[in-house]
């Protein structure tokens, strides 16, 4: 298959590495030269592990390739990939569609063949309906058909989830269009990876239904882990006894400081302002928003509460800024409420994370980075786990200790256990929900 990948962010160039890893011809399209170029020179603009070394062997095999030119892509291509960015919209919390009618436009333009034009972006219901309008109005004569095709990459294991995914779903209006998205796809089907056929409109309603649903598992755990706090008991015995429930699974059980990142945050906005605009309010989606401001809320009175109730003139040492692990993505990170709380508040905040610095240093004014955590927390009042990086899970406890002026530690991940930082010299500890 021949195919055609518009936009080169996290998912169109995680999407476009691995198909042509299944053997296809893939052109990768981008209208920033300066990105188009640095992928030519094996370099990834984003962090994501076995990437490169993915992306570097397609190229040599010539499967892959890089353009700014668009509608040399799509000349003859079979797929037609659209997937730019649908950022919130500012003031009414809708995805902004821009990046994606503008791509339609653009590839309607180019078209010189039959091609099926998938969307891969995360996009409204109703929106590739709107996609087909607009490519027929930019080119009356296109020979087209349009596709649903949502992604569900976690940062971090984004090519192991593309490779063995739990699902993929394809949302078609014709038997032509699901032929070629079946030839798309064949590698997996030909080992038996579940392919779900549907609409359009069904296809575009999952992937914000699965997203508002783990969504809410974190901040429903998020909210048990602050009753625990109150009665006494830990939400990790909590969490694993629930979660071996097969009914509700152990999977986003895990408290800490609230979700973040490209999904979440803004795919429950986007499915609470669907509801409110057809009239059929998501008031638990629109609960679990609610709920996640107020847990990043109740993080800072924890560290205030370590350091005498008061930030000013206090060094904190934060290990971990990303959103997540394994990832340099900054989007929505809780860091980003929490760590402007702190220099806000007066204290001196030293940053250390393996992959964070990149974003961090624009998005992070006033803190300190370093690369060793030990150097960091010299004469420091607090020490913070706020990304459970695997660099920070089986620090020297000891050490940490007895280089701090007050040793004292919130961790905002359960890494470890209170009782091992006591042991460690630790004067206070604290978690989330225990």
């Amino acid at each position: 298959m021949r195919i055609a990948m518009i936009g080169t962010g996290y998912v169109g160039l995680v999407s476009g590495v691995c198909f042509s890893d299944f053997g296809h011809d893939v052109i990768c399209v981008d209208k920033q030269p300066e990105k188009i170029a640095m992928l030519e020179r094996g370099e990834v603009p984003i962090y994501e592990p076995g990437l490169d070394a993915l992306m570097a062997r397609n190229v040599e095999a010539g499967r892959l390739s890089f353009t700014t030119d668009l509608a040399a892509a799509v000349d003859g291509a079979d797929a037609v990939f659209i997937a730019v960015g649908t950022p919130t919209r500012r003031g009414d919390g809708h995805a902004d569609l821009t990046y994606v009618m503008s791509a339609a436009e653009e590839v309607a333009r180019a078209l010189t063949g039959y091609a099926v034009i998938v969307t891969k972006s995360t996009v409204p219901v109703g929106t590739n309906r709107k996609v087909k309008q607009a490519v027929t109005k930019a080119n009356p004569k296109a020979e087209f058909d349009v596709a649903s095709n949502p992604e569900f990459l976690r940062e971090g294991a984004a090519i192991e989830d593309f490779m063995k995914p739990d699902r993929v779903v394809v949302g078609v209006q014709s038997s032509r269009a699901q032929e070629v998205m079946a030839d798309v796809y064949r590698p997996l089907f030909l080992r038996e990876f579940p392919i779900v056929y549907t609409d359009l409109e069904s296809a575009e309603m999952i992937k914000y239904a699965a997203n508002a649903f783990l969504a809410t598992k974190v901040s429903f755990v998020n909210e048990i882990a602050a009753l625990c706090e109150r009665v006494g008991a830990d939400v990790k015995e909590v969490a694993r006894g629930i979660g071996l429930d097969g009914r509700i699974g152990n999977k986003f059980l895990h408290a800490g400081p609230g979700y973040g990142g490209s999904c979440f945050p803004k795919d429950t906005t986007a499915l609470a302002r669907i509801g409110q605009e057809h009239a059929v309010p998501q008031t638990i989606v629109e609960t679990v928003i609610r709920v996640n401001e107020g847990v990043k809320a109740r993080m800072i009175e924890k560290l205030r509460d370590l350091v005498d109730d008061s930030f000013n003139g206090k060094v904190v040492v934060v290990l971990g800024v990303t959103f997540k692990p394994s990832t340099d993505d900054m989007r929505d990170a809780p860091s980003l409420t929490i760590v402007p709380a702190l220099v806000g508040g007066g204290a001196k905040v030293r940053v250390v994370d393996p992959q964070g610095r990149r974003e961090g240093e624009a998005l992070l004014p006033g803190v300190v980075w370093s690369e060793d955590p030990y150097k960091a927390a010299n004469n420091a009042d607090l020490l913070v786990i706020l990304t459970e990086w695997n660099e920070f899970r089986a620090l020297d406890l000891k050490k940490l200790a007895k280089k701090m002026a007050t040793p004292r530690m919130a961790d905002l991940r359960n890494i470890y256990s209170a009782r091992d930082a006591r042991r460690a010299g630790f004067e206070r500890y604290e978690g989330v929900g225990r």
